[in-house]
Parts: structure tokens; C-alpha cells; sequence
């Protein structure tokens, strides 16, 4: 028989599947976002609404969930795998050129949204100490929702994308010195601050470093390693390790677990994992991610809402001005231009999930008392429910800003190219296509499943991947969108006909060329929708026909016009 724990636990989480599984997509058929929908979903099934209602109705238990601090621990994961794949999508050089907008756009929003809620606070009655806590916990904002919410809508790589980033990563550094602070508050007179202050920062630095020499020089090694001896289980082992392991390190100096799943992102990034890493990781993500996203709709105290409408209304409009005007100032001083300001400061007004991790850590040591901890989290849960509304709004206003004037999109990624070749395959006969056509100055982007293959042509300089491309995720990733050419070398039958079948479903107007090991194959690959198909066995009957000729005495210009018409011929009867 199991213990009671985990028969509540099994219970919840089949409360939680059913929310994925079913509530969250009727919400998506009504067109809302699955972040609103994960968050409205915990919000009925949390605590605080059919939970609260169990002593009366006992069958609302089973639906219903009975421990959400349960949750917890697996929630952050998803905040942590989508860190490390926003990080997979950068590199140091792009970070470095973000550099104006993180220290200053971040550090002007973070700074004057501080004072302004901090003061605000103390006008209405706080302690000086309880006030700065209150405008150091609402005046970050949430990276997982804007984010989430950013991605769902392809503009994470875009302007806004990048100027939110920004702004939410020097939030992320602000997490040790803000619990700091906290921890301040409580100790004893006479305790030496500039120390403490000084070994936090200390600590800090090492991690940053610990983690840095890890990915410089083992990273790639351990994953060619992995790759070599059993293929994506192994992979998908050593990618968790990576990505637990450096929020671990992070969060040992103090600092935040999301810094460092988003470090050991950017490392990973610039190896030939980082496609196959995406692809294995975004199912994770999203059901993890979601239930995070549920945990916060679970936090939102609706009798504490219900008993002070007025008051938290209130303290939620003021919130959200404030940080709509502070953070468009930040980011138009810093970022861009206005409409792009305008998009980015609407997602960053409202709260963040590391205010509800300040306001407890401030009342279980006294810092805070109950009442004024109470409303400030039901601040912070609603303005995180209104991300996605606000997000809405702020684009609609920046298009009708921008007018005709088409957004500018930055590249950034391969989905983002144009008229390029994609190669599948990328042994001797895919490096032999590409020498040809780059000499031409054709740009290529290869995919190729051996990880022996992508380390020997990365080391030769080729722009080559790991990566399955039968997979349209895959395929998205390397730009199929865009490319003019898709060639297939692979020389297995079953998998040149998905690579070949999955490419013609995306792109159906764009020519594929493939390798085909016979007359059959070639006529499965055309049905599959290969324009040109190239038989491996007439090639090489070929080849040595003319070496035969060749030692008959025929001369040259004679062998290749006998050539010239068998292949014809024989193309010709691999076609019917």
C-alpha cells in the first residue's frame, strides 16, 4: 500500500496532467496564451479556490491540489531549462554587445523602481527597512512569463526580445546583493557589513569563473564523449547535469539558478549540441515551465484580494504606471527607439516570481510583518497574471507607433536565414558538395546525426550540427524557412526518405536533391518529393564503365558522350 504523501502527490500530479493535457488547451482554443491558461488553471485548482472549499465538498480533493509546495522544486526546473535554451540562442560576442542595455537600461529600471515603490511605501507607513524590501521585491520583473511569452510569439530574438533580456538579466545579478540586503536587516549590531558584502561579491565571481573554464574547456569534450559511446540518452544525461549543475554553482555564491542555467546555455551554444540540445529540452521545458506558471496562479490569495479589493486595485495601478514609465525612460535612453521601448517597458511593469522568494524570506525573519507581505504578494500575483494582456497591448500600441514601417529583425539565429543550402549528411559525400557549391560562396548550413563527423567538420571550419533531419524542429532550426536547397547525402534508405519526406511537407516549392542507393530508392525518394535523384549504383556502374572504356583504348571525348547517354538512359528509367 503507498503512504498517504504519496498518494496525495500521485494525486496532484494527475491533477496537474489533467490541467496540461486538458484544461490548458481548451484556454488555447479560445485563443489565450498557455501562460494565461496554466495560471487560471492554478488559480481554480489551488488552495485559495476549490481547494479551500475540500472540508465541505470532499470529492473537490481529487480535484483539486492539496500540497503545492510539492511542486515547487520542479516548477524551477522550468525556469532553468528556459533560461539555458534562451542562452543556447546567444553567444558571449552578442551578450557583450548587449552590454549598454543590461547595465544601463537594467540598472536605471531596477534603481529608480526601488526608490519610487520603496518610497511610495514608506509614505503610507512602512519602516524604512520594510519599505526598501518592498521596492526591491516589485520592482524586478518575471522572467519566465515575459520570456515564455516572447518565444510563444517568435520575438525573442527580435528587438524587444532582446532589450526585455536585458533588462531581466541584470535583474538576475541583482538576486545575492537583494538577499543581502534581506539578511541585513536581521543582524546583530556591530556586524561587519563590508565584509559579508565583499565575500558575496567574492563568491560570486569565482562561480561566474568556475562555471566559464568548465564550458571552455570540458564541455565540448564531455558531450563528443557522451555522443560517441551511446548516442542522445547519454546526451540528454550530461545536458540535465549542465544545466542543474551551473544553477547549482550559481546559487551556492548566492546568486540566482536561473544566471547560471542561462551561463551554461551560452556555452553550450557554441558547440555543434546546440540544435539537438533544443529539440530534446522543449518538451521538458513546457510541461515544467507550465507548471510553474500553475504554482503561481496556486500562490494568488483570492480571500486577501476579496477582503481588500479597493486597496490592492490601487497598489496594483500604481505599480504598474510606475514601472511603465521608469522602465520605457530606461530602455529609450538605452535600448532603441520608442515603439520597441514602448513594447518591451508594458512586458517588464509587472511583478516578478522572485518577489514572492523576497517577501518570505522578509517575513519569516520579522522584516515584513503579515498584513503589509500579504497584499504586496497579491500585488505581485496579479500584475503576473496581467503579463500576457499587458504584452498584447504594448504591441498594439508599438505597431500604431511604427506605422507602415516594417519591424526591423535582427538575424540572429539560422531560422532567421535566407538562401541557403541545408545539407543532410555530412560525411565524405556531403563535405564533397559542400567544397563544390562554397566555392561559390554559397552559405551551408549541415545537419549530421554522427558526432565523430560534426567534431572533424567543425574542426575544418564547416558550420555543421548535430542533429536529426528528419525532425521539422530540426529542420526549423537550420533555417528550412529560408533556405533555397535542400541536398540529402545520407546513404541509409529509411532515413533520406523522412529527411527527404519531412523537408517537402515544410518547403513543398523548394528543389530537394538526394542520394538514392538504387533504381527503387530513387523512385521512393521522388514520391517522397525529391526533385533530383541521384542513384548511388548507376553512378558507380558508370564510373567504372568508363574506367573500362578507357583501358579498351577509347578516347576520352568517346567515353563521355557513351556516358553521357547511359546516364540519360538510365535516369530516365529510374524516373518511371
Amino acid at each position: 500500500m503507498a503512504e498517504p504523501g504519496h498518494d496525495i502527490l500521485i494525486k496532484d500530479t494527475l491533477v496537474f496532467l489533467f490541467a496540461a493535457g486538458v484544461v490548458v488547451p481548451v484556454f488555447r482554443y479560445l485563443k489565450l496564451p498557455a501562460v494565461v491558461g496554466f495560471m487560471i488553471a492554478g488559480i481554480a485548482l489551488g488552495p485559495f479556490a476549490l481547494g479551500s472549499l475540500t472540508g465541505q465538498y470532499h470529492w473537490l480533493e481529487y480535484v483539486s491540489i492539496s500540497e503545492p509546495a510539492a511542486a515547487a522544486p520542479f516548477a524551477e526546473l522550468g525556469v532553468l531549462f528556459l533560461l539555458f535554451l534562451l542562452g543556447l540562442e546567444f553567444s558571449f560576442e552578442k551578450l557583450w554587445g548587449l552590454r549598454r542595455a543590461v547595465f544601463g537600461a537594467g540598472g536605471l529600471q531596477a534603481g529608480i523602481s526601488a526608490l519610487a515603490i520603496g518610497g511610495a511605501a514608506w509614505l503610507i507607513g512602512l519602516s524604512p527597512a520594510a519599505a526598501i524590501i518592498c521596492g526591491l521585491a516589485l520592482a524586478l520583473s518575471s522572467t519566465a512569463i515575459v520570456m515564455q511569452l516572447l518565444i510563444e510569439q517568435k520575438q525573442a530574438a527580435q528587438p524587444v526580445g532582446r532589450a526585455a533580456l536585458s533588462v531581466l538579466l541584470f535583474q538576475d545579478i541583482l538576486v545575492a546583493p537583494i538577499l543581502i540586503f534581506v539578511g541585513f536587516v536581521n543582524l546583530e549590531a556591530g556586524a561587519n557589513i563590508t565584509a559579508v558584502l565583499l565575500e558575496a561579491l567574492f563568491n560570486g565571481v569565482v562561480a561566474i569563473l568556475v562555471i566559464l573554464v568548465i564550458g571552455r574547456f570540458g564541455l565540448r569534450r564531455m558531450f563528443r564523449l557522451a555522443a560517441a559511446a551511446g548516442g542522445r540518452d547519454f546526451l540528454m544525461a550530461l545536458t540535465l547535469l549542465t544545466v542543474v549543475g551551473a544553477a547549482a554553482i550559481t546559487a551556492t555564491a548566492g546568486l540566482s539558478l536561473a544566471l547560471g542555467a542561462f551561463l551554461a546555455g551560452l556555452l553550450l551554444g557554441e558547440t555543434e549540441f546546440k540544435h539537438q540540445t533544443e529539440v530534446d529540452l522543449e518538451p521538458f521545458k513546457g510541461i515544467l515551465l507550465g507548471l510553474f506558471f500553475m504554482t503561481v496562479g496556486m500562490s494568488l490569495d483570492l480571500p486577501s484580494i476579496l477582503s481588500q479589493p479597493l486597496v490592492i486595485l490601487g497598489g496594483l495601478a500604481a505599480l504598474l504606471l510606475a514601472k511603465l514609465v521608469i522602465g520605457f525612460v530606461a530602455l529609450r535612453f538605452f535600448a532603441g527607439p520608442t515603439p520597441m521601448s514602448i513594447e518591451a517597458a508594458f512586458l517588464l511593469a509587472p511583478a516578478g516570481e522572485f518577489a514572492f522568494v523576497v517577501i518570505a524570506a522578509a517575513t519569516a525573519i520579522g522584516a515584513l510583518p503579515a498584513e503589509p507581505a500579504g497584499l504586496m504578494a497579491a500585488i505581485a500575483g496579479l500584475s503576473m497574471l496581467l503579463i500576457p494582456v499587458l504584452g498584447k497591448l504594448g504591441t498594439l500600441i508599438a505597431a500604431r507607433m511604427r506605422g507602415e514601417e516594417p519591424a526591423h529583425v535582427l538575424e540572429e539565429d539560422f531560422s532567421e536565414l535566407e538562401g541557403h543550402v541545408i545539407i543532410a549528411g555530412f560525411g565524405r559525400v556531403g563535405q564533397a558538395v559542400a567544397r563544390i557549391i562554397g566555392a561559390e560562396e554559397a552559405e551551408i548550413v549541415a545537419l549530421e546525426r554522427s558526432a565523430y563527423n560534426v567534431a572533424r567538420a567543425r574542426d575544418a571550419g564547416w558550420r555543421a550540427f548535430l542533429g536529426d533531419a528528419a525532425r521539422p524542429e530540426i529542420l526549423h532550426s537550420a533555417g528550412a524557412e529560408g533556405a533555397s536547397l535542400f541536398v540529402v547525402t545520407v546513404d541509409d534508405v529509411n532515413d533520406a526518405e523522412a529527411m527527404v519526406r519531412a523537408f517537402h511537407q515544410l518547403r513543398p516549392e523548394v528543389p530537394i536533391i538526394a542520394r538514392a542507393r538504387d533504381r527503387e530508392h530513387a523512385a521512393r525518394l521522388q514520391e517522397a518529393g525529391a526533385r533530383d535523384v541521384i542513384p548511388d549504383a548507376i553512378e558507380s556502374g558508370l564510373q567504372m564503365a568508363g574506367r573500362t572504356l578507357h583501358q579498351f583504348g577509347y578516347d576520352e571525348e568517346t567515353v563521355r558522350d557513351r556516358l553521357a547517354a547511359e546516364r540519360d538512359e538510365e535516369y530516365r528509367r529510374a524516373a518511371t
